[in-house]
């Protein structure tokens, strides 16, 4: 699919914004069938799949070539329609529902695809159920009150055509007394059957379906299984000629303990067909995980022998892997990454703050030289001082290359589009004391200016302690951070923070209770700075002497190393900002809890002379580090894009994951439990992609814009707030009302720095401790610019805290009140396109902060900026949202004069 460069807008006083609640309680959509065709053209396809089977088995035969005993089916639903997956399986028989996914279709719709196992001899399963559906009726009638049964089974066994009663029974339903009978109907009998139950019993509810008219009916055709219907990762990851990792996950019998005997089965097909395999596993119930590299022909190959799959997935190498070869062995990848990196020249640096960095590392030589190791102390030395691998240079490598396990498998060219800069800001020996930490930070961030005049910097701080948190309220150090990022308004910086870790056994014991009581650590109280907690997706370990351990936590949830700001009190900024991979823990039998190297993120290791050239890093470190990495990537891609710009991209880019909405019991509508959601994983993971570019379907709008929020009355000392902006972006509103009620989805993101109250006394309350507030607002459906203007202005003249009147809260996922915290704001709208096309004007106005109340330290008249980011995104992948916009930006309307 095209990608584009993010469309941003100047000197256009227009806008955009919108939200509505999702349904609740929807019920399955079957569409409806004609009966006989609908059976006729079902018992053909499955005919087709037994000849097809037949084939193979003969063909496979005469070759003497070993070939599974069942077959892979796939069922697939009607465009736009479900699929009653849970009729497809049946272990009594040994059917087995293997995988279910969704697959985007060109109408603009999904279908849902499942992917069944069915042994041998168990084929006239399905074609028993859809005989039942071409010939038995499901039937029952229920009287409009409680009647004699006697009497009402002589009269419907005397209908005749081999109509009878099965069963009659009584049933409350709203407090009445209802009679119940369930009949057997002959197919063909139904018209007579109504005729003579309406006459003998007026006012009777008479329902009749085929039998398995749900399942029958959801099913729009059935075919052999492809290997696309087994692969339930990215379809564009699955192998070509070229091997690659792979995971294998195998349908076994964990119930009766079978499993090792089917593994072993497993192991000898994949030696028949070549497959390389690691030795160890993953058990869950009924599945076992195992890591294998293979190409699509082997793949397929094994399909056809093996009775064990129920679906395949991208492998991903733990970071184990490469620590535990050799040195030797080591030097080989780093010599095939050395050979693959095309540097790319920028203005772009990510500046760690940290233990130093070992910069002799042949993997970081291409992006740190010796006069960008600093250090606040000279004292203190430049090197890497950490003990073990050392910290900072584990941040680098991360920093600067990302996710190194994957680049290391990848045979791509790798862009360096930044490069790095280190400022050792710890001491060997000892500590900083605590009033000074702002100032050491400050050192840091000067040093690193100094030395590169003229350069975007990105910095990255992973040192927090959990002293002077106190239930979020500012600490010197995070006021000393938030000074830093403001700039005095005109430097701004982009500060990424970690969250802080939780470090003890005890607490990981205790996962995620532990997680949602242990506060986020100072200075990431900061309102300015980016903050980033961890998130873990490692949950495999390939090592045997590990088989009898669980991970703590569970796919896609929150990192067992990762602190929260639950405990918050609720007017203090959301903590953390957005959540990168932070890695995991394991538990045994007896709840302790150890680390493993295959849960955490490889990095380079400051020991690459005597040790090796990787080594591990984890928490939120890591995610840290992971957090610049994106920040830079997206600093280049924009050049002319604010601090307050890149920082607002990294969170409106994010999303939550199913196993985090999972984790906090989140709900539609329910405001609190999105409370709970924002202060554990923030906005949720960042996607690079979606930060770096738009798309046909889904645009992005940027606003880079000042603001002055106050001033005094004219003739007078009183200050008062000053100008609100309302935006009228180009809208493609004819486009969304051709779209009807085709979903889309809009998501706002206000971005801008505060001025951090001065002392103490700036801290009491929401108001005195930023400078100046911001916040987001959009006309309800069918609020036409007028009354929106006025609402909107009239709240701003009265100098509320938030807009008043109807703003159409429930609109918005997240929520005007939890949104509204710190010195970013986003919020999303889900809906049809014919709603939003109304819903085109966005206003940003001031709200109280110490500019306006303390007029006394002459910052009342100050101007500041801010970053709004808008956009429109639609499932229907033929929709030209982009283009339409671009057009409308490119090719102005002439206006008579």
């Amino acid at each position: 699919m095209a990608s584009y460069k993010h469309i941003f807008i100047e000197n256009v006083r227009s806008s955009e914004k919108y939200r509505a609640p999702p349904s609740m309680g929807a019920q399955p959509r079957i569409p409806v069938r004609n009966r006989v065709s609908q059976s006729q053209k079902l018992l053909q396809q499955f005919d087709e799949i037994w000849q097809q089977k037949e084939q193979i088995e003969q063909q496979r035969g005469a070759e003497q070539v070993a070939t599974r005993e069942g077959t892979y089916i796939s069922f697939n639903s009607a465009a736009g329609h479900d699929l009653i997956t849970k009729s497809l399986e049946d272990l009594r028989q040994g059917i087995r529902l293997l995988n279910i996914k969704e697959v985007p279709l060109i109408e603009n719709q999904t279908q849902i695809r499942a992917t069944v196992y069915v042994p041998n001899g168990k084929e006239g399963v399905f074609i028993s159920k859809i005989n039942s559906y071409s010939t038995k009726n499901n039937t029952a009638i229920t009287f409009s009150n409680s009647i004699d049964h006697e009497a009402a089974t002589t009269a419907i066994n005397q209908i005749g055509n081999n109509i009878s009663l099965k069963s009659i029974k009584d049933n409350v339903v709203g407090g009445v007394i209802k009679t119940k009978s369930l009949i057997n109907l002959p197919v063909g009998q139904e018209e007579f059957f109504i005729s003579e139950i309406t006459r003998l019993f007026p006012n009777t509810t008479i329902k009749i379906t085929p039998s398995n008219a749900d399942l029958v009916n959801s099913i729009e055709d059935v075919s052999i299984a492809l290997l696309e219907g087994l692969w339930t990762d990215n379809l564009q990851a699955i192998p070509n000629e070229n091997k690659k990792w792979c995971e294998a996950w195998l349908n076994v019998n964990t119930k009766e303990n079978q499993e090792q005997q089917q593994i072993a089965q497993f192991l000898i097909t994949l030696e028949n067909i070549g497959i390389e395999v690691k030795q160890n596993s993953i058990i869950f119930p009924e599945r076992v995980v195992l890591l294998i590299y293979a190409n699509r022909e082997q793949l397929l190959e094994l399909m056809l022998q093996s009775d064990l799959l129920a679906e395949f997935r991208a492998g991903q190498e733990p970071a184990g892997f490469w620590v535990n070869e050799s040195n030797i062995e080591q030097q080989v990848w780093v010599d095939d990454l050395l050979q693959r990196i095309n540097i790319v020249e920028s203005n772009v640096k990510v500046c760690l703050l940290d233990s130093g960095v070992n910069n002799g590392h042949q993997l970081l030589l291409p992006l740190i030289d010796d006069a960008n190791t600093l250090t606040v102390d000279n004292a203190w030395g430049t090197n890497d001082h950490e003990t073990g691998a050392g910290h900072g240079t584990l941040m680098a490598g991360i920093a600067g290359y990302g996710q190194m396990e994957q680049i290391l498998l990848s045979s791509d060219s790798i862009q360096l589009t930044h490069k790095l800069c280190s400022v050792k800001i710890l001491p060997n020996r000892g500590g900083t004391p605590k009033e000074l930490w702002g100032d050491v930070t400050a050192q840091g961030i000067l040093r690193a200016e100094i030395e590169n005049p003229n350069m975007v910097l990105i910095y990255c701080m992973s040192v927090t302690s959990p002293e002077d948190v106190n239930m979020g309220r500012p600490s010197s150090w995070s006021g000393a951070m938030d000074n830093l990022a403001f700039g005095e308004g005109e430097n701004q910086r982009l500060i990424i923070i970690s969250s802080g870790n939780i470090r003890d056994e005890e607490s990981w014991q205790n996962y995620p209770e532990s997680n949602f009581t242990s506060s986020v650590q100072n200075p990431a109280q900061a309102w300015n700075v980016l903050v980033v907690g961890a998130h873990t997706e490692k949950v495999q370990v390939y090592d045997t002497s590990f088989q009898n351990y669980t991970p703590v936590a569970k796919e896609g949830e929150l990192s067992p190393y990762s602190s929260t700001s639950l405990i918050w009190e609720r007017k203090w900024a959301i903590r953390p900002d957005v959540v990168f991979e932070g890695g995991n823990l394991l538990r045994a039998s007896d709840n302790s809890i150890t680390g493993h190297i295959d849960l955490e993120l490889l990095s380079t290791s400051k020991q690459f002379n005597t040790r090796g050239q990787f080594d591990t890093i984890w928490a939120t470190s890591a995610a840290t580090a992971q957090g610049s990495w994106f920040a830079a990537k997206v600093a280049y891609e924009y050049p002319n894009a604010w601090p307050e710009t890149i920082r607002g991209l990294i969170v409106h880019s994010a999303n939550w994951n199913a196993a985090m909405l999972l984790q906090l019991h989140t709900q539609p509508g329910n405001r609190g439990s999105y409370r709970n959601l924002l202060r554990t994983f923030g906005y949720g993971i960042p996607d690079l992609e979606r930060a770096l570019y738009s798309e046909e379907s889904a645009l992005t709008y940027i606003v880079q814009d000042y603001i002055q929020p106050f001033n005094f009355k004219e003739g007078s000392s009183t200050p008062e707030t000053n100008e609100i902006h309302f935006f009228n972006l180009p809208w493609a509103s004819d486009l969304l009302l051709e779209m009807g009620e085709i979903p889309v989805k809009l998501k706002i993101t206000l971005s801008y720095f505060i001025e951090p109250g001065a002392g103490e006394i700036g801290w009491k309350d929401k108001y005195r401790y930023p400078s100046h507030g911001l916040r987001f607002d959009v006309n309800n459906v069918h609020e036409t610019e007028n009354v929106f203007r006025s609402r909107v202005n009239i709240a701003a003249r009265e100098e509320n805290d938030e807009v008043s009147g109807d703003a159409g809260s429930s609109r918005w996922a997240i929520g005007i009140n939890n949104r509204s915290t710190g010195s970013i704001h986003s919020d999303f709208w889900e809906g049809t396109a014919a709603a939003l096309a109304t819903c085109n004007h966005i206003a940003v106005y001031p709200i109280i902060g110490w500019w306006r109340e303390r007029k006394h330290l002459g910052k009342v008249e100050n101007k500041t900026r801010y970053s709004l980011i808008i956009s429109l995104e639609t499932p229907a992948q033929d929709i030209e949202l982009y283009t339409t916009v671009k057009n409308m930006i490119e090719v102005p309307v002439e206006i008579p004069v």
